[in-house]
C-alpha cells in the first residue's frame, strides 16, 4: 500500500462520507463501493474536482456473483465496476455499484466519460445490465437474434440456439442446440515437474 493510495482513501472517505458503502485498500489498489443512486454525483466530482481529477475511464465491466467463492457471500448478484485513471495525480481508482438481482440497472455515465459508450453496451450484451440514459443500448458482440446473456453464471455452456448457413434458403437460420449439455468437472490430477512428493503429500512447486 502506497502513501498516495492511503491518502486517496482518506480523501474519498471524507469527501463522500454519505455516498460510500465501503472503501477497501488492498494490495496497493483502492476499491470504493457506491450506492447506485449516488453514482453520477460521485463520478462528476471525481472527474471535475482538482483533488481527484479522474478524467479517464479506462474500463467498465459487469460482474455476476452467483456461486461466487464458497457460496456463502450475500448481497446483490450483479455489479458494475468502473476503473478510473487520474493522469494529474498518477492514481487509479476502482468504483463498484451493486445492482438488483431481478432487474439490474444503473445510470449511464456516458455524459461523464464519453468512452463508456461501448463498455456499457458490452455489459448489457453479456450480463443483461441496463444503463438508463444510454443513447444506443443494443448488443455489440453477439448477434441480434442471440438469446440470453452469455456471461451470466447460469447461462448454459452450449447456449440456447445454434445457427448455420442454409444454402437452400441462402441465409443464416437458427435451430435448437444439437449439442448434449455437459458439466465440466476436473477429473485429472497432474503429476509433472511442478509437483513433488514430500512426506507422502502432493505439493505444488510452481
Amino acid at each position: 500500500m502506497t502513501d498516495s493510495m492511503e491518502t486517496l482513501s482518506e480523501r474519498m472517505r471524507r469527501r463522500f462520507a454519505d455516498e460510500i458503502v465501503s472503501c477497501d485498500l488492498a494490495l496497493g489498489e483502492l476499491t470504493v463501493e457506491i450506492a447506485p443512486g449516488r453514482l453520477l454525483d460521485v463520478c462528476r466530482a471525481l472527474r471535475d474536482e482538482p483533488g481527484f481529477s479522474f478524467r479517464m475511464l479506462i474500463d467498465l465491466c459487469g460482474v455476476d456473483y452467483l456461486e461466487y467463492g464458497d457460496g456463502t457471500r450475500g448481497g446483490p448478484r450483479y455489479a458494475v465496476v468502473y476503473h478510473l485513471l487520474s493522469i494529474d495525480h498518477n492514481q487509479r481508482l476502482r468504483l463498484r455499484v451493486r445492482l438488483d438481482d431481478e432487474y439490474p440497472r444503473v445510470s449511464s455515465v456516458i455524459n461523464v466519460w464519453a468512452g463508456a459508450n461501448w463498455y456499457e453496451r458490452e455489459a448489457f450484451d453479456l450480463f443483461g445490465i441496463l444503463f438508463d440514459g444510454h443513447p444506443d443500448l443494443r448488443r455489440i458482440l453477439t448477434d441480434y437474434g442471440f438469446i440470453g446473456h452469455p456471461f451470466r453464471k447460469d447461462f448454459p455452456l452450449s447456449g440456447n440456439v445454434e445457427m448455420r448457413y442454409d444454402p437452400e434458403k441462402k441465409r443464416v437460420v437458427y435451430e435448437p442446440v444439437s449439442i448434449e449439455p455437459r458439466i465440466n468437472i476436473p477429473k485429472v490430477i497432474r503429476h509433472d515437474h511442478r509437483y513433488l512428493i514430500k512426506n507422502g503429500t502432493l505439493r505444488d512447486n510452481g
